[in-house]
């Protein structure tokens, strides 16, 4: 009797831990997405308003970096290949320029084209903001930074991929210039993307 009473104890304790870990996603934090509406490489005007509901993650790059962006560009393009290999299909990448002043639609059109990503229609390469602009989205929003040197063309930002949910919140980040953690990011999408909107 004791024996069964302690196997049915010990079924019921997995059952339950079994359903903690089924809970979906668990947030590293919650930084409220500030409001904007910025122009993306087709000229066309792209605001969080219409990014709500739709679970998007997020990165900080330009056309002319001579360092992390490039090894960015490129492991967002292969998380939307595995994306795209899961069936993923409800989710924005939207690419923050830090250089706004030269990085024109244009320009930023060309830069994803050299990456040759899965499927283009999910990308928002964003620009036509000030650099003050971008600097201030940038800490306010996402806890990251970018910083320009009047005189250098090179511009110092955080390498993050940032993860927003249904409601413009960024949940979690990650590191998108090295050591990237793909299978998670590609099951934190999945579970945002099940989840209801709160707003």
């Amino acid at each position: 009797m004791r024996k069964k009473l302690f196997l049915s104890s010990v079924m019921i304790l997995m059952l339950l831990l079994s359903a903690c870990s089924m809970g979906g996603f668990k947030a590293d934090h919650k930084y409220k997405i500030a409001p904007f509406e910025f122009t993306n490489q087709h000229h066309k005007q792209v605001s969080l308003d219409e990014l709500k509901g739709t679970v998007w993650i997020a990165q900080f790059v330009f056309t002319n970096c001579e360092t992390v962006c490039l090894p960015m560009m490129a492991n967002m393009a292969d998380l939307q290949k595995m994306l795209h290999d899961e069936g993923v299909e409800d989710y924005k990448i939207v690419s923050f320029s830090v250089d706004p002043k030269n990085d024109t639609p244009e320009a930023l059109q060309e830069y994803l084209d050299t990456f040759d990503p899965v499927d283009q229609t999910k990308w928002e390469m964003l620009t036509g903001y000030s650099q003050e602009a971008i600097e201030k989205l940038a800490i306010s929003s996402f806890k990251t930074f970018v910083s320009k040197t009047p005189g250098v063309d090179q511009v110092t930002h955080g390498v993050a991929f940032s993860l927003v949910n249904k409601d413009g919140v960024s949940v979690k980040t990650y590191n998108g210039a090295e050591d990237v953690p793909y299978e998670e990011i590609v099951s934190d999408m999945k579970a945002l993307i099940k989840e209801e909107p709160k707003s």
